[in-house]
């Protein structure tokens, strides 16, 4: 007789396919269900103008979680959208004139330990 040790994912009190021969495995797969749910609810909470089924939802989130390589690295390109009254606040903090522009910058010290 032998005995096999099979590591099993439960969300929700479900116990959830496939069964992993390994704690590392069955973790990852855990995670990538926790990220899935994540991108879900973003996606749910956002101010989308579709109708879709929240099944559908779901699987796109998955997906994507399943896909996160390749995700980050088309998000990476994507610079934030600054609002317009963050503009405004760095157009003022320029404008304000500097109060060590006048001073003279005074030499740094050298240090005199050498290597030896």
């Amino acid at each position: 007789m032998s005995v096999i040790v099979k590591y099993i994912v439960v969300r929700n009190g479900v116990e959830l396919e496939p069964a992993f021969a390994n704690k590392k495995d069955a973790e990852a797969h855990d995670k990538l269900l926790d990220a899935s749910e994540a991108i879900a609810e973003l996606i749910k909470k956002g101010d989308l103008q579709v109708n879709s089924d929240p099944k559908a939802v779901d699987d796109i989130a998955l997906f994507l979680a399943k896909n996160a390589p390749a995700v980050t690295k088309i998000l990476k390109a994507v610079k934030p959208i600054k609002a317009a009254s963050d503009s405004g606040k760095k157009a003022k903090t320029k404008a304000e004139p500097d109060d060590n522009k006048d001073k003279p910058t005074e030499p740094r010290a050298r240090s005199k330990s050498k290597a030896v």
